[in-house]
């Protein structure tokens, strides 16, 4: 069973995932947060910089977001060039900018258009390419026949976020639908959604047994050490996360070269994290108001130990 950090957008990037893997390990690969190729632009070395290999410790897995084959296959061109021989495409991304012009979970709206795109993409590419996919864009109704589309095409393997794209991330994810993708789908099953402890994970491969892989994104911003105790580890503590919050306040100082953005960087992460505290209101108010390093950190710095029933 391969664990899997999810590509989240503005938070894992290179610098993040390199502290996290420094400090708490247990992932087997990280996905990147979507690049955006189109055929008539050239992709520069800013826009790939997060995939550089000479910026990446941990093995990373590049993820595109198009609505052409002929601009999927120039990002191929170019990852390739890096040494990459394996890519995901993203098709749930659930965001308005995204969805407007077909891509992400806007490709799933039109059928004809979602086989015509990966029928270019597949008849086309020469690299190993995984799919993310939500389970319908208005109703989970549609994933019969989103299904019998992704079942034509070679994919490495599958990897399912069981909402669709009106539910953005609210609610629970519908495991009914799941239950189709596991045992109808042709090719390896990855689960993405809703873990946030181990209990979760638990839940999930115990009932599915068979997955390839499970993949964890808000959960692992939350508790950044929840691969390490899945596979055995010691439990998550305030002094770790106010140690690699210290990392990469540091480490964020010196690539962005900007306080207020390094703030932004951690107040989003420390969104996350408080999920750890849900009765510290007080200290997720003052988070919230920061507006110097110093005040963010003279408020973690007053938490206390982790409530065990929140991780």
């Amino acid at each position: 069973m391969k664990l899997y950090f999810a590509p989240m957008e503005g938070v894992a990037t290179y610098t993040y995932r390199n502290a996290h893997n420094e400090m708490f390990g247990g992932c087997d690969d990280y996905f990147a947060p979507f690049i955006v190729p189109t055929e008539n632009e050239r992709l520069s070395i800013k826009s790939l910089r997060d995939v550089l290999p000479n910026n990446n410790d941990v093995k990373v897995i590049p993820q595109v977001l198009c609505s052409s084959a002929g601009a999927f296959c120039e990002f191929v061109k170019k990852i390739k060039e890096l040494n990459y021989d394996t890519v995901n495409l993203n098709l749930g991304c659930p965001s308005g900018t995204v969805v407007k012009k077909r891509r992400g979970a806007g490709a799933l709206l039109d059928t004809d258009f979602l086989d015509s795109l990966l029928d270019g993409i597949f008849n086309n590419s020469d690299i190993k390419i995984s799919v993310k996919c939500r389970t319908g864009f208005y109703s989970h109704d549609e994933f019969d026949k989103l299904l019998k589309i992704f079942n034509k095409y070679p994919m490495e393997k599958l990897i399912v976020h069981p909402r669709v794209r009106e539910e953005y991330y609210k609610g629970e994810p519908n495991m009914k639908v799941f239950d189709k993708a596991y045992t109808e789908a042709k090719m390896p099953l990855c689960y993405n959604g809703n873990i946030y402890t181990v209990h979760d994970f638990e839940n999930i491969t115990y009932k599915y047994k068979n997955l390839d892989s499970v993949m964890i994104g808000r959960g692992a911003i939350k508790n950044p050490a929840i691969f390490r105790e899945i596979k055995g580890g010691k439990k998550i503590s305030t002094d770790e996360l106010i140690s690699f919050s210290n990392v990469l306040e540091e480490r964020y100082l010196i690539l962005l070269k900007n306080e207020d953005y390094t703030l932004h960087r951690l107040k989003e992460m420390w969104m996350y994290m408080m999920l750890n505290y849900p009765d510290e209101k007080k200290i997720l108010k003052a988070i919230k108001k920061s507006n110097r390093l110093i005040d963010l950190n003279s408020a973690i710095n007053c938490l206390g130990q982790i409530d065990e029933n929140a991780v």
